[in-house]
């Protein structure tokens, strides 16, 4: 009886059965990266600065060029040395200091205002009723017309002006802190209650912290109109502050130093959202959220 021997396979065949594959040397193997972790090897701060640099460019090249004259808008190496002046007199510091002391005085006070207003009537029904429909009918008088009315009342101090700030913040922080108490989810609720919360446990463990992230919206929005309060109201009978300083300017037609107010106006605004955004960034710290691509 013959035996019939199979050929034997060469080394560059495959058995019909095996299922493995040849693939490359694992030193050939490439790394994928998700798109969502790539950036760019240009710093984010170069990136954010190049459009405000960019624009100072333009605008001393039109003014170099006698396309913008002096006498509609100062150059910026004009508004440089004028802010310089201003600094070594001290006119600019202690303007500031006053507006600074302004805005957060009716920070404060608006921030209290708005921010019980709000719980009141987001934790209460009845506070809903007696109070929601009150301020939705104020918040839409432009609290800038309301600035003779309150001269009147207060007469032509710094109460006026601190009261004009604090009704621009508390809107804001009402609407946003009564959204944010409204916007939690009720089947946290029916968890908490499961779980033998009382009332006061729910309202801090689960209601406020779900209102958290609506009350530094409204704040933020709150920073803003409170610098827009404090433009109107220090030009009217201001003896001291920015406003002070671009009322003083306009009658003399210094474009330099009323650009120069501007431009301290902007940076304060920023510098006061930075803060915000820190602090939101630090409260916030167990909710994550999209960054961006």
């Amino acid at each position: 009886m013959s035996v019939s021997h199979a050929p034997p396979k060469s080394a560059g065949t495959t058995d019909a059965t095996d299922t493995s594959l040849p693939g490359p040397p694992a030193s050939e193997l490439e790394i994928l990266i998700p798109s969502s972790s790539r950036r760019t090897r240009v710093p984010r701060w170069l990136r954010r600065t190049s459009g405000p640099v960019l624009l100072l460019v333009l605008w001393q090249v039109l003014s170099a060029t006698g396309v913008l004259t002096s006498d509609v808008l100062a150059s910026p190496g004009t508004i440089a040395r004028v802010a310089g002046d201003l600094i070594r007199d001290g006119s600019l510091p202690h303007a500031m200091a006053v507006s600074l002391q302004r805005v957060a005085a009716g920070l404060l006070l608006g921030t209290v205002v708005g921010t019980s207003l709000a719980l009141v009537s987001g934790l209460f029904r009845i506070g809903e009723d007696l109070v929601d429909a009150s301020v939705q009918m104020l918040r839409t008088v432009p609290f800038v017309g309301l600035i003779p009315l309150f001269i009147i009342w207060f007469g032509i101090g710094e109460t006026p002006k601190i009261a004009i700030i604090t009704l621009g913040v508390s809107f804001p922080l009402y609407l946003n802190v009564y959204a944010g108490i409204r916007g939690v989810d009720a089947r946290l609720i029916e968890a908490g209650e499961s779980l033998g919360l009382s009332r006061w446990g729910l309202v801090r463990h689960v209601v406020l912290p779900g209102a958290l992230p609506g009350a530094m919206t409204g704040l933020r929005y709150s920073l803003g109109i409170a610098w827009l309060a404090l433009v109107f109201a220090e030009q009217v009978n201001a003896d001291a502050g920015i406003g002070f300083l671009m009322v003083q300017a306009r009658d003399f037609l210094r474009t330099d130093v009323i650009v120069v107010c501007l431009i301290v106006y902007a940076f304060l605004g920023l510098l006061a959202d930075f803060v915000v955004r820190t602090l939101e960034r630090l409260l916030l710290q167990w909710r994550p959220t999209f960054t961006g691509r």
